[in-house]
């Protein structure tokens, strides 16, 4: 029997999980968080729908927590195999899964304190200790070798670009008299993007699993860095905050860079810039162990110092650090976590930050629908954060252009080197319209056979 079974990113952006059945080996792609809308994150607490004791295989395409938070959990139901993932992604799970899991826990212990929950007592879904026993299992493998499942299965590593390790993985597999290749996109990046190098294409594939977050949109074409200098001449003007929530892993690296090149060549002042992330923090000195993987003309401007220093730059790293941010008057700019405002210090910045109208808050990349960045980027004139509800008078300026998912183009143009029809393209981790626009994007410029499929569905293959 060879089948897919669709645990999560089907209809969603976020939960990417998915069983492939080889046989007598069981392969789980992805083991992610539910993340947004109340109703996706219950998810996370449902029971979950096959046995983990029963899979084989773990492989991870990259660490974003939408693709790997839900690791600690798996491990915590009986998920004995191996983790498999590449070298940089080891290095970053070893941040993130023990900072996502302090998250919750701080999260829970704050909505007991405050009694805002509807659980009592309210619990962390894993804790720190569950994060740190799952990282046991890493197996660290590299791009482009091949690893043996069995006599009748095998996968390698493609470069995705998105972030840093991110990986699409091929599986080669001999059913019958046929040999098969199912391809899994993870989060696919775009051409020409900083610090990456670009996704590799893929010539033959007979089934696709393929993201579709921008599926139904464009990257706008006014240049993004505009969007930037423009924030930061304003709170200079003004003697005000600028406030970027940021995820710790690319978002973050990408805005140090932007603001560090945008200064040394005279087109923004120097304003002093405080990354309010223990997390980023970490992840940026991984970025600096892995500067030859990174793009070739990033690395370029590595002679004679790290990307990632400025005396303008400074870390906060304890919570009395981050507290004593909202004591600094402007101008000023604040980089919290997380991206989409959904939790972590970009919460209390914002509740102390919003009310003020002189101050500018700026997205960068996908907000999820259901996420406080969703919510802010759609005029919300009231913000519920910790408890209470906080009036939205601060601007909002959105980058959405930054992110680091292929857009319906880009993605249209990675599938024209693909040889020949695949049998399936199914079209996942994507909001319904965009998978959906996506589908038939695919299907009216190259005919290939696309399929968005639900929650929970198997497929034969």
């Amino acid at each position: 029997m060879l089948s897919l079974h669709f645990l999560g990113a089907a209809k969603t952006v976020t939960g990417s999980k998915y069983l492939l059945n080889i046989g007598g080996s069981r392969v789980m792609i992805d083991c992610g968080l539910f993340q947004g809308l109340k109703e996706l994150r219950e998810r996370n607490w449902d029971e979950f729908p096959i046995n983990p004791e029963e899979i084989d295989y773990l492989v991870l395409t990259h660490a974003h927590i939408d693709h790997s938070g839900y690791i600690p959990k798996l491990v915590k139901l009986g998920y004995k195999g191996p983790i498999i993932c590449t070298p940089p992604t080891a290095d970053l799970l070893k941040v993130l899964l023990p900072d996502a899991a302090h998250l919750q826990e701080e999260e829970s212990r704050y909505a007991n304190k405050e009694g805002y929950s509807k659980h009592t007592p309210a619990l962390p879904l894993y804790t720190v200790e569950d994060a740190m026993n799952a990282l046991e299992q890493i197996k660290v493998f590299p791009e482009g070798e091949i690893f043996k499942i069995s006599n009748k299965a095998q996968f390698r590593y493609h470069k995705a670009g998105h972030i840093l390790g991110a990986m699409m993985v091929e599986f080669e597999i001999k059913k019958g008299q046929g040999n098969y290749k199912i391809v899994f996109s993870g989060d696919l990046g775009r051409k020409d993007f900083p610090l990456l190098p670009d996704p590799d294409h893929i010539k033959d594939v007979d089934y696709l699993i393929l993201e579709s977050t921008y599926g139904d949109r464009l990257h706008p074409e006014q240049p993004e860095l505009d969007i930037l200098k423009n924030a930061i001449h304003e709170i200079v003007e003004k003697e005000s905050c600028l406030l970027i929530p940021a995820f710790a892993v690319e978002r973050t690296q990408e805005i140090l860079y932007f603001l560090k090149m945008l200064a040394r060549i005279g087109e923004i002042p120097v304003v002093p810039v405080y990354l309010d992330s223990p997390m980023a923090t970490q992840v940026t000195h991984i970025f600096e162990e892995y500067m030859e993987i990174l793009a070739p003309d990033i690395r370029q401007l590595l002679v004679g110092g790290k990307l990632f220093e400025s005396p303008n730059f400074h870390f906060a790293g304890s919570v009395e650090e981050s507290k004593n941010l909202n004591d600094i008057k402007g101008p000023i700019i604040i980089i919290a976590g997380n991206g989409m405002a959904t939790g972590g210090r970009i919460t209390h910045h914002l509740k102390h930050r919003l009310p003020n109208p002189d101050n500018i808050v700026l997205l960068v990349g996908y907000q999820a629908v259901g996420t406080r960045g969703r919510l802010l980027l759609e005029g919300a004139q009231l913000l519920k954060l910790l408890g209470e509800f906080v009036p939205v008078n601060a601007q909002v300026y959105n980058m959405e252009g930054l992110s680091a998912h292929a857009d319906y183009l880009e993605i249209l143009d990675w599938l024209s080197t693909i040889k020949t029809n695949p049998l399936e393209v199914f079209i996942t981790h994507g909001e319904p319209a965009s998978a959906q626009a996506l589908a038939e994007k695919i299907k009216e410029q190259y005919n290939f056979n696309t399929y968005v499929p639900d929650y929970l569905e198997l497929v034969e293959l």
